[in-house]
């Protein structure tokens, strides 16, 4: 008996393009989303993008200011914190109870070498956008359509702290060969170590990115 997937509504699609948009990085934290620019581009009414921004404000993806407009959101640092202990909860446990031959592992493989090539031509932001990639198809290891809209939800919320940065390559740089060295492990089938990897990953990319984040905060004025 086959099963009719649900259909997504016109608001589910483009919220998610938006949200594909903000990974990609070309919606900045802080920035003001033009309302006429974006229904124009996206070839919707106006009506229908104010409902797919009152959608994303209540994911905490945009921020409404009455009299100035809609803004992509500014995250806390509480909500890092939050979103990392989220993600060691998650790809650790992925990763320790896959198995090698896992359909999901052609995805990380892709993603492993994108992030090389990418590397080597010095596109930064798209290495940052392969390594969510390759994160993605951890989560992937589960077999949870919850846990993976869960995560793909989280991984917007992180592009936009990322984003607060500026230097793409000193964020990504450094975790393309990690990213290899835990497939690796994976693959070799030493679950346990692929997993002590990745909790040694998330924590070391937590620490950086908090203190980063805490410093150019600082600089530019602003709460934290």
């Amino acid at each position: 008996m086959n099963v009719a997937l649900p259909t997504l509504s016109l608001n589910d699609r483009v919220a998610e393009q938006i949200r594909e948009r903000i990974v990609r990085g070309e919606f900045q934290p802080g920035s003001r989303l033009s309302e006429v620019a974006l229904s124009e581009s996206l070839e919707i009414s106006r009506n229908t993008l104010r409902e797919v921004f009152r959608l994303l404000t209540k994911e905490g993806l945009l921020r409404h200011l009455p009299n100035r407009g809609v803004f992509v959101a500014i995250p806390s640092m509480a909500s890092i914190m939050d979103i990392y202990r989220v993600r060691r909860m998650i790809e650790c446990q992925a990763l320790q109870q896959a198995i090698p031959q896992h359909p999901a592992r052609k995805e990380m493989r892709e993603a492993v070498a994108a992030q090389k090539q990418l590397r080597e031509a010095g596109r930064w932001v798209e290495v940052g956008t392969g390594n969510m990639r390759f994160h993605k198809g951890v989560v992937a290891l589960a077999d949870s359509e919850r846990l993976n809209t869960l995560f793909s939800h989280l991984l917007v919320e992180l592009r936009l702290a990322f984003g607060m940065l500026g230097d793409a390559e000193f964020m990504h740089a450094p975790y393309i060969d990690l990213n290899a060295n835990i497939l690796e492990r994976f693959e070799a089938g030493d679950m346990e170590q692929a997993a002590k990897l990745m909790h040694d990953y998330l924590t070391h990319s937590e620490r950086v990115l908090l203190s980063v984040y805490a410093r150019r905060m600082s600089d530019a004025g602003m709460v934290l």
